[in-house]
């Protein structure tokens, strides 16, 4: 059993008011049936790391720092000639968050992370995947405050997933929405 002290301020947050506010919005007839977030992927595909090395450490470097955990490294799964791609080169990496970490990355993102982005005017409501999972891309690493500019060689992206245990696109939009992420208009 998990006490309050071991819950991050967002968790603690859905816990007490978001979970009931959004079982009255979306009309479930139990607590338990209100969707949550289930894990967040962070992934940065680094495509140029068949020339350099030094990009894939980066990419490595700036996951390492935002999520607090370490990334998997991600291999090619078809080789690709054009590319000089062959199976089993590293091409990127990952990280899925879950739990406590997942819920601080989640607050760090909408409050921090997002409003840093150059001409911010709030995230597409449209990238849902239709079973109220929602994936955005960020084009630059260093919105977060975690990465040192100066320890990266290039800025490079990444694409976010947060899935939820939602089963459509709109209540999964409520859910995120009334946790603060800032949809535009």
């Amino acid at each position: 059993m998990s006490t309050v002290a071991n819950k991050s301020r967002l968790e603690v947050a859905y816990d007490k008011d978001i979970k009931l506010a959004l079982k009255e919005e979306i009309g479930q007839s139990s607590v338990m049936a209100v969707p949550k977030l289930d894990k967040i992927v962070v992934n940065m595909g680094v495509g140029n790391a068949t020339q350099d090395k030094k990009l894939l450490e980066d990419a490595l470097y700036t996951l390492t720092m935002i999520s607090g955990q370490k990334p998997v490294v991600t291999t090619a799964r078809k080789a690709i000639s054009n590319f000089k791609l062959r199976v089993g080169m590293p091409i990127g990496c990952k990280v899925t968050l879950r739990g406590k970490q997942m819920y601080e990355f989640f607050d760090r993102l909408v409050s921090v992370a997002l409003p840093r982005v150059k001409d911010f005017r709030g995230i597409s409501p449209k990238s849902f995947d239709g079973q109220g999972n929602y994936t955005l891309g960020i084009e630059e690493n260093i919105v977060f405050l975690e990465v040192d500019r100066d320890k990266i060689s290039r800025i490079m992206g990444m694409d976010i997933t947060i899935c939820t245990t939602a089963t459509t696109d709109n209540d999964g939009k409520a859910l995120l929405a009334k946790m603060g992420m800032p949809f535009r208009k």
